[in-house]
């Protein structure tokens, strides 16, 4: 089976279940985007924080999606940066005991934090601080990194660092891999559309964009916003929510439909388990329309439960799911 490493923000996930969303006007944070934020304002959420109830998770959206992968047992590594603190050990141990590869850097920055509000529609919105994992540079990364791997997976929060991107794309093509690019987040591809576009025309292979993420991208619709992405790249995927996915690759196009969920928790990690689930078939060589469904699998999956970690018992019944995939 080929294996993935993922490039990402090493962020903990400190979540919070929210009543209405007024917390997100009083900080500022637009419903559904991903703000960066300073140590005053992250004093602010966690002042907040502190009188509610919270979850601690390993997040950041290259690591959930190498955390998806590696739970269907696929070989996967990850590259990214923590503190010398307690959760920068949270992370790497919850790395090593998934039987992921850890390449962690360390610095002296304190790990960083994603602040993250679950509205009562299941909508999440990220306030994240990031610390020890802004300071990953082009100088920390060596072509070793990304030998024995076949797919580079990296999250398009990362673009904002275009030295440290390219260095790392051209370093994995050097080794032979091909790259996946998450798009991550509108607001994201709105602020750096130019340096995007330069990355998906000329050296990335398969683009995962949600709804909004597509729209800002191209302009269009979904529909239109695939084929303008695919004309682009090897594989484009348009996320489209509870309608499924679209996927196109050369002349071949798949619509795949989302899994039926009664109550959606929190969307957190829905993209990037859709990820996990359709690099996980194509590992595995099968067909657009199989990696499309096992990807609506375990990103209906993931809304059900706050956060990204799900019980052992919910993954057999993934596994199981994936198998009546895999024998149809």
């Amino acid at each position: 089976m080929d294996k993935i490493i993922g490039l990402g923000n090493a962020l903990v996930d400190v979540l919070a279940t929210l009543n209405n969303d007024d917390i997100l006007h009083e900080m500022g944070l637009p419903k559904g985007s991903m703000q960066l934020i300073d140590e005053t304002k992250l004093q602010q959420i966690n002042t907040r924080f502190s009188q509610m109830s919270t979850h601690l998770a390993t997040g950041g959206s290259a690591g959930n999606a190498i955390l998806g992968l590696a739970s269907l047992g696929a070989g996967t590594g990850f590259i990214g940066k923590v503190g010398n603190d307690d959760l920068g050990r949270f992370y790497r141990d919850n790395l090593i005991q998934n039987n992921i590869d850890e390449k962690l850097l360390v610095c002296d920055l304190p790990s960083g934090i994603a602040s993250t509000f679950i509205s009562p529609d299941g909508e999440r919105t990220f306030g994240t601080f990031l610390g020890a994992a802004s300071t990953l540079k082009a100088d920390d990364l060596t072509i070793d990194m990304f030998v024995g791997y076949t797919y580079l997976f990296i999250e398009g929060y990362l673009v904002q660092d275009h030295e440290m991107i390219l260095h790392a794309i051209k370093l994995a093509k050097k080794a032979g891999l091909q790259i996946c690019l998450d798009l991550a987040s509108y607001n994201v591809v709105e602020s750096d559309l130019q340096f995007i576009t330069l990355l998906v025309d000329q050296y990335v292979d398969i683009v995962f964009a949600n709804e909004e993420e597509a729209k800002s991208f191209t302009g269009k619709e979904p529909k239109e916003a695939l084929n303008v992405i695919a004309s682009m790249c090897s594989i484009a995927i348009v996320k489209i929510g509870s309608k499924g996915s679209y996927i196109k690759k050369g002349t071949e196009e798949v619509h795949a439909k989302a899994i039926s969920v009664n109550k959606v928790v929190d969307t957190t990690g829905a993209g990037d388990y859709f990820a996990a689930g359709f690099l996980y078939g194509l590992t595995c060589g099968y067909s657009l329309e199989k990696c499309a469904n096992i990807g609506s699998v375990l990103s209906g999956n993931v809304i059900q439960v706050i956060g990204t970690t799900m019980p052992k018992h919910q993954w057999d019944e993934i596994k199981l799911n994936i198998n009546n995939i895999i024998s149809q």
